[in-house]
């Protein structure tokens, strides 16, 4: 870690012109502010580079189709998602994530401030870098714009107030056997309900319109007052009644579109999603593989000490509860010290704990519980800042080396095909046939946007069609990318699996109306193809383009013109 001597010597190089108050900011969090700019650089070289995932496709029709709430979502990811374009003019995989690489790097700050309010400045600095170097959090919060991305800095706002309101600030050189801080961290005896549980509300209310994990992020606050007895003064403050008043308010988007669609949203999280999953029966074996697969995303080094301070943290919670010893260490250490990592314990491991274990009967992904594993950071900062710190300094530096060569290395691959075969720029000719590279998932909508437009007949088709559709409702993002600017006709889906297609789409309203028909190689089969042509008059081969990598062909798409929509394609909801 940096010495206050190398950041007072750095802070002689900053321009003479700068405000004094500004110039005093800026020494004192130049360590910090490399890692917040510099984590915003590397994330952003991967925005540009990495091909747009299916769900960021479909967030992206989110934006086109802007509404109070949405089938698989709240509202939020649709601003998120829609801001870049909205403000440059420009669709591609990077004006889609510019929401989320700004929003990141705020809930960088928030996770650092609330780590050092809860355990000072030096367990900040270290969750800070963990954090920063983590896979699983800078890829799925930090560079794909998805429902995380609102969620994670709504929630870590809430974490925010809820450690200021809670807790008195650490005195940072105060570290003693207690840890960190150790002998400053006041009693929680002295807490006094105030404004700040107002702001909690209104965090709190966004963060769950970014995504529903928000709600349990909100009844573990709530079961912590009630199992801290100092902390229950809040649950019968007045203050209480303000933040559930704009708690509501915030939650109105949500509420509103709710009532207007029968609940539909809540229905298929419920259980609609899970409903064509063959068995529900728990599996141990498929749980240790769901939690091992969250395991080698969050990157081991990283993610099994997490998962062990957690663990630890709750045992030493219940045998504080349980033990009768007066011997603090017996007791799971200082009262101030249980009731902050109580905080964390309360608002991070159901959530992590809860959907890894989820995952022993149903499908998950690893995306579902990292938010818990992200607010239980602070607790492995604070373990961290009492180990040795030449360990710690080789332990972050050899994760954060291993983790940004092996995401650098995958970019080349999306890139510049380093392992596709017939690949100019692959070493020994590469060894992965494109046909079988699963990063062919990945569509480059930017180029296959450029084909379509430089094909004079397919451009035509698609500007003079009354709608364009696809099989899949994954797939209807990427075509939405692809023909914007094309047309202006309604882009939808026409599966039996139709997500938010139901709610933006009518079928009876395009009756008689001429369409084109998209899909992808991997869906150009009879099978699919024909379950269309009972709709229309017509149903003929309109053409074909391709994407290439270097030169290889990675995808080809296939359009059908589509005359005369016959009869309402019936969805199932």
């Amino acid at each position: 870690m940096a010495s206050r001597e190398g950041e007072s010597g750095l802070s002689r190089t900053l321009p003479q012109t700068l405000p004094q108050t500004l110039r005093t900011t800026l020494r004192d969090y130049r360590w910090e502010m490399n890692w917040w700019l510099g984590g915003l650089l590397f994330r952003g070289v991967i925005g540009v580079g990495l091909l747009t995932g299916w769900d960021e496709a479909y967030y992206y029709l989110y934006s086109q189709h802007l509404s109070w709430s949405y089938f698989d979502h709240p509202v939020m990811v649709a601003l998120t998602t829609g801001i870049g374009p909205w403000l440059t003019g420009s669709v591609s995989q990077f004006t889609i994530r510019l929401g989320t690489l700004g929003l990141y790097t705020g809930s960088l700050v928030l996770l650092y401030a609330t780590a050092r309010q809860l355990w000072g400045r030096q367990p900040a600095r270290l969750t800070l870098a963990i954090a920063s170097v983590t896979p699983l959090f800078l890829l799925a919060f930090g560079t794909l714009t998805a429902p995380d991305s609102g969620l994670i800095f709504f929630g870590t706002l809430t974490l925010f107030w809820a450690s200021r309101e809670f807790f008195s600030p650490v005195d940072d050189d105060g570290p003693n056997d207690d840890g960190p801080g150790g002998a400053a961290l006041q009693s929680p005896d002295r807490y006094r309900p105030t404004y700040r549980i107002a702001l909690i509300g209104i965090a709190l209310g966004l963060a769950c319109i970014s995504k529903y994990h928000g709600f349990l992020l909100g009844l573990g606050l709530v079961m912590f007052c009630l199992t801290s007895p100092p902390h229950r003064r809040a649950l019968v403050s007045p203050w209480l009644v303000l933040s559930l008043l704009l708690f509501g308010l915030t939650l109105f988007p949500l509420w509103w579109w709710g009532l207007q669609t029968d609940w539909i949203s809540f229905q298929f999280h419920l259980g609609l999603r899970f409903e064509s999953e063959a068995s529900n029966r728990f599996s141990l074996l498929q749980l240790l593989g769901v939690w091992g697969v969250g395991l080698a995303y969050l990157f081991p080094a990283l993610g099994l000490p997490l998962w062990w301070v957690s663990v630890k943290g709750l045992w030493r919670q219940v045998w504080s509860h349980l033990s009768w010893q007066s011997d603090k260490s017996a007791a799971g250490g200082p009262a101030s010290v249980r009731s902050r990592r109580a905080l964390l314990l309360w608002v991070g491991l159901p959530i992590a704990a809860g959907f890894t274990l989820l995952g022993g009967a149903k499908h998950i992904f690893p995306a579902w519980p990292a938010p818990g594993l992200w607010w239980l950071t602070p607790l492995l900062g604070y373990h961290a800042a009492q180990w040795p710190r030449r360990s710690v300094r080789r332990w972050l530096s050899l994760s954060g080396w291993i983790v940004a060569t092996l995401l650098t290395v995958a970019l080349l691959h999306i890139t510049l095909g380093v392992f596709q075969k017939g690949s100019p720029y692959a070493p020994l000719g590469g060894f992965i046939a494109p046909q079988q590279d699963p990063i062919n998932e990945l569509i480059d909508t930017v180029q296959l946007h450029r084909r379509l437009q430089a094909d004079p007949k397919l451009a035509q088709a698609l500007s003079e069609a009354s709608f364009v559709f696809t099989n899949e409702f994954f797939l209807g993002g990427y075509v939405g990318m692809a023909v914007q600017s094309i047309t202006q006709a309604p882009v939808t889906a026409l599966p039996q699996d139709p997500r938010g297609f139901a709610q933006w789409f009518t079928p009876a309203d395009h009756v008689g109306q001429n369409a084109i028909y998209m899909t992808t190689e991997r869906h150009h089969r009879p099978d699919i193809t024909n379950t269309f042509r009972p709709y229309f008059a017509r149903f003929e081969p309109l053409g074909s383009v391709a994407t290439t990598r270097q030169g290889v062909v990675t995808n080809t798409f296939y359009l059908y013109q589509a005359t005369e929509f016959l009869k309402p394609y019936e969805y199932p909801y």
